[in-house]
């Protein structure tokens, strides 16, 4: 599942990568522009999604992530998908991003070979929890 959450309203990137993951055989659920946290995580549990991806490029990244892990630890059972983020975000957050859950961070320079990759691995390592 790929998710643009808040405000942002670029997404052009987030549909290059639903086509990249598309073309190598994945079932990509997009739930579009402007989504709450709220919205994004209740889509990933009832998709019973294996990743989820969270495209930002608004800057807000830090609070949208501890607001949707703050939200992942008020659910009764801890959802099984791995958690990616996506877009331009300043290196020295990717340590605290990843502090907070997320399995890892792809950048406007991760090539489309990369990101089937990581997401098949991901994927696959989430299937089997």
């Amino acid at each position: 599942m790929l998710a643009k959450i808040g405000l942002d309203g670029h997404d052009r990137g987030v549909k290059v990568v639903a086509r990249t993951l598309r073309d190598a055989g994945m079932e990509v659920i997009y739930t579009g522009l402007h989504r709450s946290p709220e919205q994004v995580l209740e889509a990933a549990v009832q998709e019973d999604v294996d990743v989820l991806g969270v495209s930002l490029l608004s800057g807000a990244h830090m609070s949208i992530f501890r607001k949707l892990f703050e939200l992942i630890g008020e659910l009764e059972q801890a959802p099984r998908f791995a958690i990616v983020a996506g877009g331009v975000m300043p290196d020295e957050d990717e340590v605290a991003l990843r502090e907070m859950g997320v399995a890892d961070v792809l950048g406007q320079d991760t090539t489309p070979e990369s990101v089937v990759a990581i997401v098949r691995k991901l994927g696959a390592e989430a299937a089997a929890s």
